[in-house]
């Protein structure tokens, strides 16, 4: 009972349900390795009558919590105070408001921002606590709008050099919003990768969230490259023309991007670049920058420069260096000091195309412009964990339960943040994050939202089915997220695929946080609520090898779970959605179309069952989306046309209230190919594709622009918002 309790105060499920009606209690020990690393001994009777004992000397008759938040019309609860104290607040302008008795009333009417909240009471005690006093909601969409969703990577022009690059987005952004009218790309995560070789190439395990990835940059709108003269400028040439053969290799040889050789020839280009001076306004902008960044910025750029020499896994570093504050990282740190700038500056430059990208959107309509995609974590061994090892939680790997689908679980390899860590630092880290997405974004895609509430860590060395629970302040972290959309002016759009405890959807609604319905899963399983149906159970077993970003929903097949669910019809759908067709990690349209899907998995052994009957169960569900696109008059050109009834499934979307309709970049040209294929690593070339046409010949930004398929698709989205 008293380890129960100490979980219970520290927000560790002693239990947790696989399936409706069913609860499995959590292992003794593995709540005893998570409480460790929230930094609790619960090891034996002894320790935790210890720490009970603490908890009610330290958190139990605290003042404040560690972190007050306070919105419109919902105050704080402060009535654990005595009586008599008095309260005063640092407002985050620099003034101050003594507010006298405590009134958590008076604290909601406070300017919107990060305060500090002081108490006083009559015997002489005081305590100190972050204030967030936030909006209720996030920034609504401006009106109903449609747009592409996009694989940067796979984005390459005639310009790029082997991959897109946030040239490349400029250019789709202008081109789309002003010749087809769209409000919005959707892109991948851009976080800063763990330097290889070998690179891991999904987006969705990076070094930092909090820095994006220079790989992305284009070398030549950098305006030092003008610059370049003598022998800097022959070899700049060498480097643009191998780069020449690199994108001819993919588009034209039928190769696979590869981002390492990519890099390569950036980084070397970059470093002529960087001893190029800058102009003096050029200078004072870079100063400003590493201003504004400050500690953040400099602590990834000396994890980058230090990797260079002691590989990327800072755990495999001497002694001295594994800590960022130690006197030997100052040591180095000073040494390095022109690897450190060298660094800086590929931030100031990366931040600089991503402005000017999100201005070419802007400048052409889009009224919401770049959709920057927040990963659920980072790498165990990158440049955050380094950077902010109190606020991750050292031993554990977030996943996924066992459930009906998946009996073993999922671990994910990234290690969570520390919900005490946070809300101790006012969630300054997680502020930080949020403000540098949002800096060149219309909105946020937040993969894995339900992980604002809760995420199941598993003790390293555990199998996942021997995970548990920890929970998050929901409300704390809404809060934050909703101040800094609303400082940037962005919508938020939640992945709430997957199992997703009830009543979070709920919330996120109240919060003005749009979720994620993808057609072919937008059904009537029974069993009440949304939030209990049994996709989304089901969902969750397509992440199982390849973690985060993956998209999960069950497929509805004529002996399964799905055999008598309902389609839901448009009106039944949410507004407050971006709705899709598919995803960067299920199959195309053209590919459920066609039986693609399945024979590719069938050539991996990836089939759940017999390939006849995985063919039939395709074919079903097939079958009743024609049939239910026929009897609402979505397909007038009739069954048989690949074409058409692409078309057919995104005018379906249309009828929709959805207040976002994504359009998968690749399905606008027949591509056949997953950009990500769960359950595989070596056996597919996941994140590593060029986007498509049906016969698999790569197509560039320009073919796209003048593909009569592609104009043909998206006239029907823009005629429809007319």
């Amino acid at each position: 009972m008293g380890r129960a309790r100490l979980a219970r105060l520290h927000g560790v499920a002693t239990s947790y349900a696989p399936s409706p009606g069913k609860s499995v209690q959590t292992a003794d020990d593995t709540v005893v390795a998570v409480l460790a690393a929230l930094g609790v001994d619960a090891s034996t009777p002894h320790a935790v009558r210890t720490a009970l004992a603490a908890y009610e000397d330290g958190a139990g008759r605290a003042l404040l919590p560690r972190t007050v938040v306070a919105r419109p019309d919902r105050p704080p609860d402060l009535t654990g105070l005595p009586e008599g104290t008095v309260l005063r607040v640092e407002t985050e302008g620099g003034g101050t408001a003594d507010l006298g008795a405590p009134d958590p009333a008076a604290l909601t009417r406070l300017p919107l921002g990060i305060h500090v909240l002081e108490a006083r009471t009559p015997g002489g005690r005081t305590a100190r606590a972050p204030l967030i006093v936030a909006p209720d909601r996030v920034p609504a969409p401006p009106g109903r709008s449609h747009g592409f969703l996009v694989q940067l990577y796979s984005l390459l022009s005639r310009r790029s050099w082997g991959m897109g690059d946030l040239g490349d987005l400029a250019d789709l952004a202008a081109w789309s919003g002003r010749a087809l009218g769209t409000g919005f790309v959707q892109l991948n995560p851009l976080h800063a990768a763990v330097p290889g070789p070998p690179t891991d190439p999904s987006p969705y395990r990076p070094s930092s969230r909090r820095f994006p990835d220079p790989v992305h940059l284009r070398i030549e709108h950098i305006p030092e490259y003008a610059d370049l003269a003598g022998t800097a400028r022959l070899r700049a040439d060498e480097l643009a023309a191998r780069a020449h053969t690199l994108r001819s290799e993919v588009l034209e040889g039928g190769a696979l991007i590869d981002r390492d050789a990519v890099w390569a020839l950036k980084r070397e280009a970059l470093e002529l670049l960087w001893a190029v001076p800058l102009s003096p306004g050029r200078r004072a902008a870079y100063c400003d920058f590493l201003a504004e960044q400050g500690q953040a910025l400099e602590d990834h750029a000396t994890w980058c420069a230090i990797a260079e020499r002691h590989g990327p896994d800072w755990r495999g570093w001497p002694d001295g260096l594994r800590d960022p504050r130690s006197p030997g990282t100052a040591r180095l740190r000073h040494r390095l000091l022109d690897r450190i700038d060298f660094h800086c500056r590929l931030a100031w430059l990366t931040d600089q195309q991503l402005a000017a990208a999100q201005r070419a959107a802007r400048d052409a309509g889009m009224a919401i412009g770049l959709v920057h995609d927040l990963a659920i974590g980072v790498h165990p061994s990158g440049a955050d964990t380094w950077a902010q090892q109190d606020a991750f939680a050292a031993g554990m790997s977030i996943g996924a339960p066992p459930d009906a689908f998946n009996a073993r679980g999922q671990d994910w390899g990234l290690p969570p943040w520390r919900p005490d860590a946070l809300a101790a630092a006012g969630y300054a880290p997680y502020r930080e994050l949020l403000r540098g997405l949002l800096r060149h974004a219309g909105a946020l895609r937040i993969d894995h939202v339900m992980g604002l509430f809760r995420l199941w860590w598993v003790p390293e060395g555990r199998p996942p089915t021997e995970g548990a629970y920890v929970r998050y302040d929901a409300e704390a972290m809404l809060s934050v997220l909703a101040l800094e959309a609303q400082r940037a002016g962005a919508a938020v759009i939640g992945e709430d695929l997957g199992t997703v405890e009830p009543g979070v959807r709920d919330a996120l609604a109240a919060r003005g946080v749009l979720g994620t319905s993808v057609l072919w899963f937008e059904r009537d399983y029974g069993g009440g609520e949304r939030d209990a149906a049994p996709r989304a159970e089901a969902a969750e077993a397509a992440e199982a090898a390849d973690g985060p970003g993956a998209a999960r929903a069950p497929e509805a097949v004529p002996d399964g779970p799905g055999a008598a669910a309902r389609i839901l019809a448009p009106g039944e759908w949410r507004s407050g959605c971006l709705a899709t067709v598919t995803t960067h990690d299920l199959p195309t349209t053209a590919a459920r179309l066609t039986g693609a899907d399945v024979a590719l998995r069938e050539r991996l052994g990836l089939l759940a069952g017999p390939p006849e009957r995985e063919r039939s169960r395709a074919t079903y569900e097939l079958a009743v989306w024609m049939g239910e696109l026929v009897r609402r008059g979505l397909l007038p050109e009739g069954q048989g046309d690949e074409e058409a009834a692409v078309k057919a499934v995104h005018r379906f979307l249309l009828r929709t209230p959805a207040r976002m309709v994504g359009v998968w970049l690749p399905d606008a040209v027949g591509d056949r190919r997953p950009q990500n294929l769960p359950g595989t690593w070596d056996e597919y070339p996941n994140w590593r594709l060029p986007i498509a046409g049906p016969d698999g010949r790569p197509h560039t930004l320009e073919e796209l622009a003048a593909s009569p398929r592609l104009h043909a698709l998206m006239r029907e989205l823009s005629d429809g918002y007319r």
